[in-house]
């Protein structure tokens, strides 16, 4: 991977105490009382770790609308230059599913979902919380995403689902743009700036 290649990576922070049990939501909340929206935060940074841009999105918790936030979030950073977009996770702001296919199709950029611990899958904590018609966009959005696959990156394994590129490639994106520790620098950078940005704006 060149040092001047750039990724944009995207998470997001959510307001409440305890994690969701999913496979793939990484920085996803349970709570009693949640804020009706997440902050999306998106990092363009290079492979030497040079970040080179921020914006910020939001979406709703337990909304439906965390792809076209995405989507919105890529658009208004009108970065050309950016050849890969890493999100963290599949299921942001309490299982709002990002359908990475259709991201792929709509930036012409290969997406890569990347979450960081071991799971059974995410089918048992969708049915549990939603019911009817909810429930079915969700398990049709889950099941129709590429496959997780597991990447060893510094001693240490992440899981990827990627779209718009092989799995030889997504796992040279990850490598390449995790040049420490497990977690690609992009969407480090993009974590820190949404928490951040959520404690600021009082949530």
């Amino acid at each position: 991977m060149k040092s001047g290649s750039r990724a944009l990576g995207v998470a997001e922070s959510s307001p409440g105490a305890a994690r969701a049990p999913t496979d793939d939501a990484d920085d996803a909340h349970f709570s009693t009382d949640p804020s009706p929206e997440s902050v999306l935060c998106g990092a363009v940074v290079r492979a030497d770790r040079v970040v080179d841009g921020l914006a910020f999105e939001t979406c709703a918790v337990g909304g439906d609308d965390a792809t076209d936030a995405i989507a919105s979030l890529y658009d208004s950073l009108d970065r050309e230059d950016v050849r890969y977009l890493l999100v963290s996770g599949i299921a942001p702001a309490w299982f709002n599913l990002v359908d990475i296919d259709r991201l792929a199709a709509a930036l012409d950029r290969p997406v890569l979902s990347v979450s960081f611990e071991e799971s059974e899958g995410l089918e048992p904590a969708l049915t549990e919380q939603f019911s009817g018609a909810a429930l079915d966009r969700r398990l049709a959005t889950y099941r129709a995403a590429p496959p997780r696959r597991p990447v060893e990156v510094n001693g240490e394994t992440v899981f990827v689902r990627a779209a718009g590129c092989d799995g030889d490639e997504a796992a040279q994106v990850v490598r390449g743009f995790t040049p420490t520790g497990g977690r690609p620098e992009p969407i480090r950078v993009a974590r820190m700036a949404a928490r951040a940005a959520r404690r600021f704006a009082g949530d």
